[in-house]
């Protein structure tokens, strides 16, 4: 049994388990999306995914674990987009590449990210932040590889921020296009980048 607090309480090792692990979190992003966190709740879970309430506590001890799980899944399908980016891009070409993968991360399912950002920051420990240092370093290197390397610690922290800042209120006005916001959040983060000390 996985003593860690705030840890999925055992992690599937047969396909099956697998599956209705799949199944308990994919309930639960969609029970987020559709009622908010008000609807938010284990037995909701399990209802949805077709599951018994023991079984989904078998994996997850409380909601706060299932919200866990959601947010890592998110982060690193994101440093996963970002990653291949980074490896397959050319260094001047790569910060747009980045940007475009974020906006594109944040318009598959606008309302979960959003919802996922508010439940994150509620969450008692916050998650394990190694994703988020990971993509911090990569938007780093890439500044510096195109020439924006006055402060690049801080900036990397300022393009994580302007680009959440936009796609979330473009997801919460309901926008879709996926290009338009990309090019609004380049035009904002290379103008930010290109400003005078």
């Amino acid at each position: 049994m996985n003593k860690k607090p705030g840890m999925p309480r055992k992690r599937p090792k047969q396909a099956r388990s697998a599956v209705t692990v799949a199944n308990i979190l994919e309930a639960a992003a969609r029970i987020l999306e559709s009622e908010g966190s008000t609807g938010y709740t284990t037995n909701a879970v399990a209802r949805v995914a077709g599951v018994s309430i023991g079984s989904l506590y078998q994996y997850f001890p409380t909601k706060e674990v299932i919200t866990r799980e959601l947010i890592a899944l998110s982060n690193n399908a994101l440093l996963a987009d970002i990653q291949r980016i980074a490896d397959l891009t050319p260094p001047k070409e790569r910060l747009a590449g980045i940007l475009d993968a974020a906006v594109k991360h944040q318009l598959r399912r606008p309302a979960l990210a959003r919802l996922l950002d508010q439940l994150e920051s509620q969450l008692p420990v916050p998650p394990d932040t190694e994703a988020r240092k990971i993509l911090v370093e990569i938007i780093r290197v890439s500044l510096t590889a195109a020439g924006f390397d006055r402060a690049p610690e801080v900036e990397s922290l300022d393009v994580i921020a302007i680009t959440k800042g936009l796609v979330d209120a473009a997801g919460e006005r309901g926008e879709t296009n996926q290009e338009l916001l990309s090019i609004r959040v380049k035009r904002a983060v290379f103008g930010y980048l290109r400003q005078p000390d």
